[in-house]
């Protein structure tokens, strides 16, 4: 994926699951990355926490370039587009589903919004996992919103009685959605780099500077463990740790690093069906076929939906290289599946590089 395209991700979930938790994480985690956040209102915003430089109409501007801006259906292609415009530097955005729309109108939405600044980014969906069986009971429809999740997010598994609870309820929710990756974890403590690609470096002197306000909140973490609660989080036990030194756990990644081409049909299958587990599929590939061997084609995948950009491969060795990366992922299969993309293509299968070809999103 070009850099210029940011990646929306709709988060949802069951009312007090989390998702409010995990969006104040991600923002607190932003670890340089600019966020653009939509929201119906900004209450869902821990904004008290937040070092906000200045507000105009329906824009929060935050002190690390991070933007909120609340937004409902009927303006949500106008108000996309101009969050995500190049001259504002946003790297990803996140949208709270809860009083906007339905998540598979949201989906819609975003698809229909991609361009060259938009990406699919997935559908995240939060569950209570001490009040799933009650909640699913009560509201049978939104087995219609896990089933289409392309990350589930199985929140305050602290609250169950042991690991074989957590692995119960994760079976169950396997029998919904056979696919997508299932992420047990407490306080919505997610690693961002889960969705969104990391930062780039930034440059940084020595001298004094003002910190950002995700610096900000993770010195406070460390000085006030117990002082972030949330009002959609149950009470923790004392001392319970708030997963900031672990927000690596539970998600894999399988990789692929070869200077030789790749099948472009065989891909195109791969990123369209990918393996039970994936979450993101991303990376450049080189495809041996007259007419392509100086185009780098970038390729990023989630939940099936596909994007290419042609780019150049000036200052670059022409290669492959491709990472998939999820939770509950069988690493070994998945690298097996890799490898088995490395092949010439085949020069008489004159409709194979079309298969890649069609997820190409043409710059505007």
């Amino acid at each position: 994926m070009t850099a210029s395209a940011a990646p929306v991700v709709v988060l949802a979930g069951f009312l007090g699951a989390g998702k409010t938790t995990l969006l104040n994480h991600v923002l607190r985690h932003a670890g340089g990355r600019r966020i653009g956040v939509l929201v119906n209102d900004f209450g869902s915003i821990n904004i008290d926490a937040l070092l906000v430089s200045g507000q105009s109409g329906g824009t929060l501007s935050l002190e690390n370039g991070c933007m909120c801006c609340t937004t409902d259906a009927s303006d949500f292609a106008e108000t996309l587009a101009g969050l995500t415009a190049p001259g504002n530097g946003i790297d990803a955005v996140l949208i709270e589903a809860s009083g906007i729309a339905e998540p598979k109108a949201l989906i819609r939405m975003v698809l229909s919004a991609r361009s060259s600044t938009v990406a699919y980014g997935g559908l995240v969906y939060v569950v209570d996992a001490a009040h799933y069986d009650d909640t699913i009971a009560e509201h049978p429809q939104l087995g219609e919103h896990l089933a289409i999740a392309d990350l589930v997010v199985c929140n305050k598994i602290d609250l169950l009685a042991g690991q074989d609870a957590v692995q119960s309820l994760i079976a169950r929710l396997r029998m919904i959605n056979s696919t997508a990756p299932i992420l047990p974890v407490a306080d919505a403590a997610v690693d961002p780099e889960l969705f969104f690609e990391p930062a780039a470096e930034i440059a940084r002197d020595d001298g004094p500077r003002q910190l950002s306000f995700d610096e900000l909140l993770l010195a406070d973490d460390h000085d006030h463990p117990d002082d972030h609660d949330h009002p959609d989080d149950h009470d923790h036990p004392e001392g319970h740790d708030h997963g900031h030194d672990h927000l690596h756990a539970g998600f894999e990644s399988a990789a692929l690093e070869t200077s030789a081409p790749v099948d472009p049909r065989r891909l195109a299958q791969f990123l369209e069906r990918p393996p039970a587990g994936a979450y993101r599929i991303k990376g450049t590939v080189l495809v041996d076929l007259d007419g392509h061997r100086d185009t780098a084609y970038t390729v990023q995948a989630v939940g099936g939906f596909v994007r290419v950009d042609a780019g150049s491969w000036r200052g670059r060795t022409p290669g492959t290289s491709l990472v998939v990366i999820g939770a509950g992922l069988d690493a070994a299969a998945t690298r097996e599946a890799l490898d088995g993309l490395v092949a010439p293509a085949d020069p008489d299968d004159v409709n194979g590089i079309l298969h890649l070809t069609r997820h190409l999103v043409t710059a505007t």
